[in-house]
């Protein structure tokens, strides 16, 4: 046989080419300048700063120099000579009780506040949510308008002068506004993984702990952080309900630096300086669960 009668190999097509797809356009938004906006910032940011400005300048301030000249102009002759009379006039027993009333007043808030809160959003009747609502009213309630009464039953349960008469109130009162904001970020939770615990055979104090308190880690610490700040900066309950130096808090021991005679500005502000700072630094390092925390606040 010849090579001309073999029969030729098929040509192998080649596939079909697609057309080129054109590239999709992506949107670019452009970031429009707000000036309102900017100005607005801008001078919130200076009615923040010209105060701890002048606050912290006049700390370094001699006592002599204190009410005399610019209070917004620097010193031109700095001490810490104000801290040092801070520091050397019993501020460590301050801030140890102060520290303890927030830690307390943390403690009684979170170990009441979210059961409570959880009830609230886990039963579904007329009377859950009439108690809810009754609860709520502290939130209405200025403590000036039950100081009295609350005087006199700290003195029948033979608490004034100590602690706890501090740590209770200021944990009662913080308790409404801490439930509202535990409620709204318990709302947030899918009805689907309670009913998935529900089917595994989960009891209520199983959901609580394994459930509710892992996805609330947002609220709990704006709570955590609302009611230490209550307690930091508490001045109505430890004045009324404390008399001796034992029991007595930063706020009070401000009363330090005030005669008869005049007050010593550098100092006072040396303390407001000094109680400020572990405050601050814990808002420093919680501030996002804050505000995530406060805008679950209305929940759904």
């Amino acid at each position: 046989m010849s090579h001309d009668t073999l029969p030729r190999p098929a040509k192998l097509r080649e596939p079909a080419r697609q057309p080129a797809r054109s590239p999709r356009r992506r949107r670019h938004w452009t970031k429009r300048a707000n000036p309102v906006a900017g100005l607005g910032a801008l001078i919130w940011l200076v009615v923040v700063l010209v105060p701890i400005y002048a606050m912290l300048s006049a700390s370094l301030t001699r006592q002599d120099q204190s009410l005399t000249g610019n209070p917004l102009k620097p010193p031109g002759d700095p001490t810490l000579d104000n801290y040092g009379t801070v520091l050397n006039s019993g501020f460590g027993h301050l801030l140890a009780n102060t520290a303890i009333a927030a830690i307390a007043v943390v403690g009684l808030v979170l170990v009441l506040a979210v059961p409570l809160a959880y009830v609230a959003v886990r039963t579904r009747n007329r009377w859950s949510g009439a108690a809810f609502r009754l609860f709520l009213l502290g939130v209405a309630i200025p403590a000036q308008a039950v100081v009295v009464p609350l005087y006199l039953l700290i003195a029948k349960l033979g608490l004034y002068d100590t602690l706890p008469a501090v740590i209770l109130p200021t944990a009662a009162f913080a308790m409404p506004v801490s439930v509202l904001i535990l409620t709204g970020t318990l709302r947030d939770i899918s009805e689907e993984l309670y009913e998935a615990m529900a089917l595994d055979g989960a009891s209520s104090l199983r959901m609580l702990f394994q459930l509710v308190i892992p996805l609330a880690k947002g609220g709990i610490s704006t709570v955590v952080i609302y009611s230490a700040l209550q307690a930091w900066n508490g001045f109505l309950f430890p004045l009324i309900f404390t008399q001796s130096d034992g029991p007595r808090v930063l706020t009070l021991g401000l009363f330090n630096y005030v005669s008869q005679f005049g007050v010593d500005v550098p100092a006072l502000l040396a303390s407001v300086v000094l109680s400020g700072i572990p405050i601050f630094a814990v808002y420093l390092v919680a501030r996002r669960a804050l505000v995530s925390g406060l805008m679950g606040v209305g929940g759904k």
